[in-house]
């Protein structure tokens, strides 16, 4: 920045955050790994991301919205389909979509394809937890009511959509 007032930008809350591949915490289920690159806790609160590699036509999340928290589907790999509202678009590597708070979606891997996807919430807040109790529900190793009473605490509300459930049927 030669030749400009630097004296009044802002520096971040937090330092640089670098995750290795080889050295990032995983966790899976069935149908999908998930790799924990930044928690809101190492980003000042601005950011959490993580990358999921689903298998062939695996569902990811049923429908749900968040209260807080924009989120960033960015398709690294493969393809997935996502309801947006009652509106089921399909990304191909390469795409992306933003979902605004308080709009319901869900994700599958498209039927047929995997998909390999980086997710980003912002502003961030701790979903790690939230990632991990969700592979021990899906081994059998927790309630699914852990997840019910959780959906303040990790900003994830539970919604039923006609339009998702006609989506995975078809």
């Amino acid at each position: 920045m030669t030749g400009e007032n630097t004296e009044n930008v802002r520096k971040p809350d937090f330092a640089a955050v670098l995750t290795r591949a080889s050295e990032a915490e995983t966790t899976s289920d069935p149908s999908s790994v998930m790799t924990l690159l930044a928690d809101s806790d190492t980003t000042g609160g601005l950011l959490t991301s993580y990358r999921s590699t689903f298998a062939e036509g695996a569902v990811g999340a049923p429908g749900h919205f968040h209260t807080r928290a924009a989120e960033l589907f960015f398709v690294i790999d493969g393809s997935l389909r996502v309801l947006v509202d009652e509106e089921v678009v399909v990304l191909n590597a390469g795409d992306s979509l933003v979902v605004p708070p308080h709009t319901p979606h869900a994700f599958a891997a498209a039927p047929g394809r995997t998909a390999d996807v980086l997710f980003v919430f912002t502003p961030g807040m701790a979903r790690f937890d939230y990632l991990r109790l969700l592979g021990r529900v899906m081994r059998g190793e927790a309630s699914p009511q852990e997840i019910k009473d959780s959906s303040e605490r990790f900003d994830n509300h539970y919604v039923d959509s006609p339009a998702w459930r006609a989506e995975l049927g078809a």
